[in-house]
C-alpha cells in the first residue's frame, strides 16, 4: 500500500534534516567530499534533490530511468542533468551480466541474448549462471541491448550517503525508513533532551573504524575464508570502548566458526585474546577438546573464584565435576539443586493449530484463576514502567538521535551504574507504595513509544492492574534487581505463562514444556533464583493422550 503524507516531498525534506543535522554536530569530522555534498546538496532544482534521494533510499546502485517515474519529480532525465554534471551519477554505466539480469525482464533479456522467449524454459537464474560465464565482461546498456528506449543511471555517491546515515544513526542497522515510520505514528520515540553536540562519534577515525569493521563482518556473512579476513582484525584494542565491544564480538564469533570446523588451534588462540562474554567457558571448552585437560581445570578455577556472570558460574557447575575427574582430583560432592515444583498433565493433542502453552493457558485458566501467556513481557514492562526515568535519562553519549528505542550504552557493563542512583529512586517506590501509582502513570503517558523493556502489544490495562493487585512489591523488587544485574542475559528466559488469584491477592508462574522439551539454561537460573526467593514459581511438562489426526 503507498505512503500518504501530505507533502509529497517527505523523503527529501527527512534527506534534508540528516544534512542539517550533521553539519551542525559533526563539522569538524566531515571529509571534503562530504562537506562539499552537504554544502551543494540543497543548492540544487527541489525535482534533482528528490531524485537523487529516491535512489539513494532504493535498494541497489543502477537504476532504469523508466523505473524512475514519481509524480512529484517529473521526466527523470530532466531531473538527473544536474547530478550528472555534478558527477553524483553516471549515465549508461558499464554493466557486468549480474547487473544487466538485475534491470531487465526476462522477456528482455532474451531478446538481447537472442532467446527465444517462448521457446526459453530456462528460469531466469538458470540463465544467468549460464551466461555469467560466457559473457564475464562488462558493456554499456547500449551494448547489451540496443533496442532499450531508456536511460541507464548509477549513483556514484551511495558510500558517501551510508557514511552520512552511519552518523546521524551511529549504526548501520537504522534506515532512512525511520522518519516515514515516525511521521505515520507507526514508530513512537521517547523525546529525550541532548544538546546540540551530542554524538555518536568522537572522532573520524571511530567512523573509519566502525566503517572497517562492518566490511569486515560483512565478508564473514557472506562466506569468506577467516584466514582471509582475520588478518584485517585489528590485533590492538580500540581506545572507544563501544567498538572494541564490536571488534570482540566479532573475533569471538570467528572463534566459534573455527571451533565448528574443529580448527581448535584458531579458535582457541582467538578466545583466549576475546573479552566477549562466554570466551572464557568456551576456551575451557577448546582446551579439554584439545586433550589440554589440566590447563581446562586451572582456568575453571581461576573462572570459579570470580565469575563474570550467573551465565558463566552456570556452565563451571556443569563442567568443574568432569575437569576435576580428567585432572585426577579428588571428587567434590555438590551443593543440591532445589527442588523445582513440578506438574505433569496429559491433554488431548489440539484440534486446532495451538502451541503447547496455548494448550496449557486454556487447562488452566478460569474465571477465577485466569492465566496469561506472557513469557518474557509482563516482568519486563512493569520493570520498564517504574524506571522509564532512569532508562531514559539524558546522561552523555546515551542519546544522539531522535530515533533511539533505548540507551546506546544499554548493554554497556556499566549501564546500571552510571544511573544507580536514577534506578535506587525508581524502586524506592516499591517499599512505600507509590509504585502501582506511577506504573500506571506511565503506561497512559508514554502509550506505545518505543521502549526496550515495554511489551506495548501483549501488556494491556487489565493484565497490568491484575499484575499489580496479585504480585507483591517485594516480588516485583526482586524480579527488577535481577534484571538490572544483568540486563542482556537476564530480559530473557522468564516463565512462559502466570496465573492470577484476585479474590487471594496472589499469582504463580507457570513454564510449559512439552513432549521432549526441556529446560534452557538461562530459565533454570530464573526459576531456581525465584525459589530462594519464594516467589511462586513451576514447571508444567505435557504429554499428549491423543495424537493429531
Amino acid at each position: 500500500m503507498p505512503i500518504t503524507l501530505p507533502d509529497p516531498f517527505y523523503y527529501l525534506q527527512n534527506f534534508q534534516r540528516v544534512l542539517d543535522w550533521i553539519a551542525q554536530r559533526y563539522s569538524d569530522l566531515l571529509a571534503d567530499d562530504e562537506r562539499n555534498f552537504i554544502e551543494q546538496f540543497p543548492t540544487l532544482p527541489q525535482a534533482s534533490r528528490a531524485l537523487l534521494v529516491r535512489m539513494v533510499m532504493r535498494k541497489g546502485e543502477v537504476f532504469r530511468s523508466g523505473k524512475l517515474r514519481y509524480a512529484e519529480i517529473g521526466c527523470p532525465d530532466a531531473a538527473a542533468a544536474p547530478l550528472l554534471a555534478l558527477g553524483w551519477i553516471v549515465q549508461n554505466p558499464s554493466l557486468d551480466v549480474t547487473q544487466l539480469f538485475a534491470l531487465l525482464r526476462k522477456a528482455e533479456l532474451a531478446q538481447a541474448f537472442r532467446y527465444s522467449a517462448a521457446a526459453s524454459t530456462a528460469r531466469k537464474h538458470e540463465m544467468l549462471e549460464e551466461l555469467a560465464q560466457a559473457f564475464p565482461d562488462s558493456q554499456p546498456m547500449t551494448r547489451w541491448a540496443p533496442e532499450l528506449a531508456e536511460s541507464i543511471y548509477a549513483v556514484q555517491v551511495t558510500a558517501l550517503c551510508e557514511r552520512l546515515r552511519l552518523m546521524f544513526f551511529g549504526n548501520l542497522y537504522q534506515d532512512w525508513s525511520e522518519f516515514v515510520l515516525s511521521d505515520l505514528g507507526i514508530y513512537r520515540y521517547e523525546v529525550v533532551e541532548f544538546s546540540e553536540t551530542s554524538r555518536g562519534f568522537r572522532s573520524r577515525q571511530d567512523i573509519d573504524d566502525y566503517l572497517h569493521l562492518h566490511h569486515c563482518r560483512q565478508r564473514f556473512d557472506e562466506g569468506e575464508y577467516l584466514d582471509e579476513i582475520l588478518p584485517d582484525i585489528p590485533t590492538v584494542p580500540y581506545a572507544n570502548s563501544w567498538l572494541e565491544g564490536r571488534r570482540n564480538k566479532l573475533l569471538f564469533r570467528f572463534a566459534q566458526e573455527y571451533e565448528r570446523c574443529n580448527e581448535l588451534d584458531s579458535a582457541l588462540a582467538l578466545y583466549r585474546n576475546c573479552d566477549y562474554a562466554g570466551a572464557r567457558v568456551r576456551t575451557i571448552r577448546v582446551l579439554e577438546k584439545s586433550g589440554a585437560e589440566a590447563d581446562a581445570y586451572a582456568l575453571a578455577m581461576t573462572a570459579w573464584q570470580q565469575a563474570e556472570s550467573e551465565t558463566e558460574q552456570q556452565a563451571l557447575l556443569r563442567m568443574l565435576p568432569r575437569l576435576r575427574r580428567k585432572a585426577g582430583h579428588a571428587k567434590v560432592l555438590a551443593d543440591k539443586a532445589p527442588a523445582i515444583d513440578e506438574l505433569s498433565l496429559s491433554l488431548p493433542y489440539p484440534a486446532l493449530p495451538a502451541s503447547v502453552e496455548q494448550v496449557v493457558q486454556a487447562h488452566y485458566s478460569s474465571a477465577e484463576a485466569p492465566v496469561f501467556y506472557v513469557e518474557n513481557a509482563l516482568i519486563n514492562t512493569l520493570f520498564g514502567l517504574l524506571c522509564w526515568p532512569a532508562v531514559f535519562a539524558a546522561l552523555p553519549g546515551a542519546f544522539f538521535h531522535p530515533f533511539h528505542q533505548g540507551p546506546v550504552d544499554l548493554h554497556h557493563p556499566d549501564f546500571v551504574q552510571k544511573r544507580q542512583d536514577l534506578f535506587d529512586v525508581c524502586l524506592a517506590q516499591l517499599d512505600d507504595g507509590r509504585y502501582q501509582q506511577a506504573i500506571m502513570n506511565t503506561f497512559h503517558a508514554k502509550t506505545n513509544i518505543q521502549s526496550p523493556f515495554v511489551f506495548w502489544s501483549t501488556v494491556d490495562e487489565e493484565l497490568l492492574k491484575l499484575a499489580l493487585h496479585c504480585i507483591p512489591a517485594a516480588h516485583l523488587k526482586k524480579y527488577f534487581e535481577r534484571i538490572l544485574r544483568d540486563i542482556p542475559a537476564n530480559r530473557s528466559g522468564l516463565p512462559d505463562l502466570i496465573q492470577f488469584w484476585p479474590q487471594e491477592q496472589r499469582y504463580r508462574m507457570l513454564e510449559v514444556k512439552g513432549p521432549g522439551d526441556r529446560l534452557q539454561d538461562n530459565q533454570i537460573r530464573w526459576i531456581n533464583y525465584c525459589i530462594a526467593h519464594q516467589m511462586p514459581v513451576a514447571v508444567t511438562y505435557v504429554q499428549w493422550s491423543e495424537q493429531a489426526a
